[in-house]
């Protein structure tokens, strides 16, 4: 029979979605967070339509709308030259197109937008500064006050849930660091675009910036290879590791480098990805969002699969005995999560491509009308979660 209850372990993105997509349908969920507050780390990020849409849905979008900023486009643009290389429509034509808006936001806000809406339901409580050892079955029993039929691992690439499914997907480190920070709209120099996502490529580097509009600012991320010496997302850069930073990016444009050589307290982000495994242990546990596949941001989807998992998880569980609605849940999740992870990792190449591939990477670019570019990112935008 269909669940009743569901125990949420962690209070991001992933988590707050499925308590309120649980809620939907009516399914009382005990959510647990080891912080005492919740203070997102990180800065901005983008909800493209296919999570903006789960978010309307939720209750959770009209928050955003006063505050989060649609942009004009995606634009692929060198990072030496400045020339605009390709570019996709976003504002109005992402509503026609795929129905729903692509917006920018920072995380915190978003994070905020979900939890009041948590805050507000009868069918959802937050338990802050709880670390509960889910292992111990009693333990969290305890804590709860009941046996729960569910358990979500919503806790992040570090999961703890996931010694409670055999053969979960382990971390380990992709080879990439982010660099992130935010820098006040008026300071900013004039090569960042302030109505638009725009990625700049270059070898072995790229950087993205968008507007950040409820801060009036930009976010920054710079992605580049590298050695990972710590787990801890909220690191300034060591001097040391500044240098290898600004080496990277020495033969970009002037504008650009120099922005990056006045940011002395960006943070450090070592990237890690989650392997292959399986999501659930066939009874009653299930992993969601970066806990089940912690993927490489090359492709902007982090955020949105968290969402997709939480809202398609809990319409499964909602309408089908548990076991089959877990199993359910893995195989239909499973290939869309590993074609976006296909499309980052050529992202990736793309984005980062030398010599005559870079040249041959810019011709084809060039030839590209802007709807074949979007006609490309159908199955991505497009898609609408099944709830």
């Amino acid at each position: 029979m269909p669940i009743r209850t569901a125990a949420i372990i962690g209070a991001g993105i992933a988590g707050l979605t499925a308590a309120l997509a649980f809620a939907k349908h009516g399914i009382r969920s005990e959510i647990f967070e080891r912080a005492e507050a919740l203070t997102e780390v990180g800065a901005g990020l983008q909800i493209s339509p296919n999570a903006s849409r789960i978010l309307d849905t939720l209750g959770a979008l009209d928050a955003l709308r006063p505050v989060w900023l649609e942009p004009t486009g995606v634009r692929l643009v060198s990072g030496s030259s400045l020339q605009l290389l390709a570019s996709v429509p976003c504002g109005s034509f992402a509503r026609e197109r795929w129905g729903a808006p692509y917006g920018t936001v920072h995380r915190a806000t978003l994070q905020k937008a979900l939890l009041d809406a948590v805050m507000v339901s009868p069918l959802c409580k937050l338990h802050l500064g709880r670390s509960v050892d889910v292992t111990d079955r009693r333990a969290l029993e305890a804590a709860i006050g009941e046996d729960m039929d569910l358990i979500v691992g919503a806790d992040g690439v570090w999961s703890k849930t996931r010694a409670l499914v055999s053969g979960a997907p382990s971390p380990h480190f992709s080879g990439n660091i982010a660099w992130r920070f935010t820098i006040p709209g008026a300071s900013a120099p004039s090569v960042l675009d302030r109505t638009s996502v725009t990625a700049f490529l270059g070898p072995s580097a790229h950087l993205v910036s968008y507007p950040i509009k409820e801060h009036a600012a930009f976010n920054i991320v710079a992605i580049i290879s590298g050695s990972s010496t710590s787990h801890d997302w909220s690191a300034i850069g060591t001097k040391a590791q500044r240098e290898h930073l600004l080496q990277r990016f020495s033969a970009w444009n002037d504008a650009i480098t120099a922005m990056l050589e006045r940011q002395e307290q960006a943070t450090f982000w070592p990237l890690y990805e989650a392997s292959a495994g399986r999501w659930h242990n066939g009874q009653d546990v299930i992993l969601i969002g970066d806990a089940a596949h912690a993927m490489m941001p090359f492709a902007a989807q982090g955020a949105a699969m968290a969402i997709e998992d939480a809202f398609e998880l809990a319409g499964m569980v909602a309408s089908r005995p548990l076991a089959e609605a877990l199993d359910l849940f893995e195989r239909h999740r499973v290939p869309r999560i590993a074609r976006l992870r296909r499309r980052g990792a050529f992202n990736q190449f793309a984005y980062h491509a030398r010599g005559p591939v870079r040249l041959a990477r810019n011709l084809v670019l060039s030839m590209r009308p802007p709807q074949k570019l979007a006609a490309d990112l159908d199955w991505v935008y497009g898609y609408r979660a099944i709830g």
